[in-house]
């Protein structure tokens, strides 16, 4: 019974274990799956935030991101296209091609010159109509307006030059350049004689060629209004060696007042410069001195600079008569500020070695010590002209210089045009004036040579009915009396200033100051007639700025 129950018991004690193991190993089971399952949910969750994408920026950074690389791809481009543009025309200037030899069967057409007036006519000239003939003491064209920056150093020599070959080796037909004085123009038999005056002479030295038509455009030399020691003693300042003559003398009495032991009279003497003429020139040249001394001799010699002086002489009652009284009053108080020194209404009597004799508005004359005596004071006619007026007594009659008419055609003679200085007319004998009559003479020549080619025809024609009709061809070329157009006036007065006097709408307009400098030098830029010296110019410039002007000297 015992044992029985004993058995009974054990079984139900199993049973319990049993049933007790079972409901763990659910739990267990449960626990384990309800695991799993978190795990897949999070996992899940976890796979899709990374297929989730990133939000999007606010709009206005996708704007200016956006902005960003637009700009982007536009610099690209335009810095690619402008040294496309660069390259190709710097290829083609310095490559010129294959032209047209001279034909006998066309006139000759003989320049003389090789400044303003002769190169405006030469960049405009359709020369298949003609055998063209430059001859000219100088082999290039200078671009007089930026003279006074050479003379300090702010530009190269070579920045300003152009050669003549660069322009008429780009034409249709061939262009003799001759580099030659002409000594006399006949205007009877119709030639120029010429002579070669350089250093270096072949065996033959002159001679005389036969022209159809003749532009005379020889220019003018400095006046000095025989005022005695001007020559001898003087610097001018209207060719390239004159600018660089007085560059060397500058810096020559610069380094003879830093000789050791020199007295203070001597110094004060030797670095006072004195400017004779109140002109463009003259006032540009003295704020080109002033800028050279501020921005350069400071550092160089500190002990010298402060007594650089620069006296401005004009013998009229202002200086730069061309300008609005606004823009005169502008100059001399940026010039004050300078501590440049205006003496107006005062006359050069003498210039010596070491001074300079003055007359003043009181009619007392005092003799100044300078170091450099600059002059930039009116123009007068060359030898040449005269002798070639003299030639023409009854017509010429003007000492001033050539009469020409309407038409740019010199008084006395139907095949001799006269342009620039070196004639006397109503325009002021400027850079402006000068190339407007020589791209006025391009379109003169033009039309001529379209006269010339259908009187031949004229003549060779077969029919009556031909030949009138030719003949009203013939009537209708007419020339239309030349005709200037003031593009307005310019001038730097240093410091970072200019001046400009512009007709804009049938109004003067005049302005100064730094934004009408940036202006000057923009004008001067696209002036220039070529991309080469463009470059250059905008080159010397930055040099300029970065590392200032050379104070070596020769």
């Amino acid at each position: 019974m015992q044992a029985a129950r004993h058995a009974r018991l054990m079984s139900r004690t199993t049973s319990r274990t049993l049933v007790r193991s079972h409901v763990h190993v659910q739990k267990l089971f449960l626990t384990t799956s309800t695991s799993r399952a978190q795990l897949g949910s999070v996992a899940s969750t976890a796979a899709a935030a990374s297929q989730t994408p990133p939000p999007s920026p606010p709009p206005s950074q996708g704007r200016w991101r956006h902005f960003l690389q637009t700009l982007g791809r536009v610099t690209l481009v335009t810095v690619v296209g402008a040294s496309a543009t660069f390259y190709y025309i710097a290829h083609k200037e310095k490559h010129p091609g294959s032209q047209l030899p001279f034909d006998p069967s066309k006139k000759t057409l003989v320049i003389l010159g090789s400044g303003w007036g002769a190169t405006s006519l030469l960049k405009g000239l359709d020369t298949s109509d003609y055998n063209t003939i430059v001859v000219s003491p100088k082999n290039f064209f200078l671009f007089t307006p930026l003279l006074p920056s050479v003379a300090v150093g702010t530009l190269n020599a070579r920045s300003i030059v152009q050669p003549t070959r660069y322009l008429t080796r780009h034409k249709s037909r061939q262009v003799l350049v001759i580099e030659a004085e002409a000594k006399e123009v006949d205007p009877v038999n119709k030639t120029v004689t010429l002579s070669d005056d350089s250093e270096i002479q072949g065996q033959i030295s002159s001679t005389t060629i036969p022209y159809d038509y003749l532009v005379y455009a020889v220019g003018a030399e400095t006046q000095t209004f025989g005022i005695p020691g001007v020559k001898e003693h003087a610097c001018f300042m209207k060719e390239l060696h004159d600018a660089e003559k007085m560059q060397r003398r500058f810096l020559d009495c610069v380094e003879s007042a830093a000789f050791p032991g020199q007295s203070d009279d001597e110094k004060d003497r030797l670095l006072h410069m004195v400017v004779v003429g109140g002109g463009p020139t003259g006032i540009e040249l003295s704020g080109e001195l002033r800028d050279f001394l501020e921005e350069d001799l400071k550092s160089w010699y500190p002990e010298l600079a402060s007594r650089i002086r620069i006296t401005l002489v004009e013998a009229l009652p202002n200086v730069l008569p061309s300008f609005s009284k606004e823009l005169i009053a502008y100059t001399e108080r940026t010039f004050k500020e300078s501590e440049i020194e205006i003496l107006t209404k005062t006359m050069v009597r003498k210039v010596n070695e070491k001074s300079v004799v003055l007359k003043g508005p009181d009619g007392v004359e005092r003799e100044v010590p300078c170091g450099m005596v600059v002059w930039a004071a009116g123009n007068t006619g060359r030898q040449i002209t005269r002798d070639l007026m003299a030639k023409l007594p009854e017509d010429q009659t003007n000492k001033r210089g050539i009469n020409i008419d309407d038409y740019l055609r010199m008084k006395g003679s139907r095949d001799i045009f006269a342009i620039g200085d070196c004639t006397a007319s109503s325009y002021a004998p400027t850079a402006q004036v000068a190339s407007q009559q020589g791209s006025y003479l391009a379109r003169v020549f033009k039309l001529l040579a379209k006269k010339d080619r259908l009187e031949g025809d004229l003549t060779h024609a077969e029919t009556s009915e031909t030949a009138e009709k030719l003949k009203k061809q013939v009537d209708k070329v007419k020339l239309k009396p030349f005709h200037y157009s003031h593009q307005g006036s310019l001038a730097y007065i240093g410091s970072d200033k200019a001046i400009a006097d512009l007709p804009i709408f049938g109004r003067e307009w005049t302005s100064g100051g730094v934004a009408t400098f940036m202006f000057w030098r923009s004008a001067y830029l696209s002036t220039l007639f070529s991309l080469r010296n463009r470059s250059l110019v905008a080159g010397d410039w930055v040099r300029v700025k970065l590392w200032g002007r050379d104070v070596s000297r020769e």
